[in-house]
């Protein structure tokens, strides 16, 4: 399984209005492209993904931009990735053979497993808030 880039990148254009919440400052897409290193032309796609999912809000005009919908305490990881790939973890349907039953069950088992996981991490704990925090290389 791997991760898309489109869901890395919302999660990193999300920690970053995360970071701005609560100061009334609105992001534009080039401040948020710039600082998350997110391609643009992903950027206006995954913003207007994450609007329709109701996890960003956006003010056009000059000082338009874009601010969560909701505290970052109330997003998770989870939300995200459901914004951005739709159901996680989807079973194929496929339903032919001796082992299908047992993967079945299996593969539920890791769906519900990876769906708990990924809602214990909210936004609120993916930002960096302070120096100390930051790694450099």
């Amino acid at each position: 399984m791997k991760i898309s880039a489109r869901v890395d990148y919302a999660c990193r254009v999300l920690a970053e209005l995360a970071r701005l919440h609560g100061s009334a400052q609105l992001a534009q897409a080039e401040h948020l492209a710039s600082v998350e290193a997110v391609p643009p032309n992903f950027l206006a796609q995954i913003l207007s993904e994450l609007r329709n999912a109701g996890l960003i809000t956006s003010r056009r005009g000059i000082q338009g931009g874009y601010a969560l919908a909701r505290p970052p305490d109330l997003i998770s990881l989870y939300d995200i990735i459901v914004a951005i790939e739709g159901d996680v973890l989807a079973l194929s349907g496929h339903t032919a053979g001796r082992s299908c039953r047992r993967m079945t069950e299996v593969w539920q088992e890791l769906r519900e497993n990876f769906i708990e996981a990924a809602k214990s991490y909210t936004l609120d704990q993916l930002i960096t808030r302070s120096p100390e925090e930051m790694y450099y290389i």
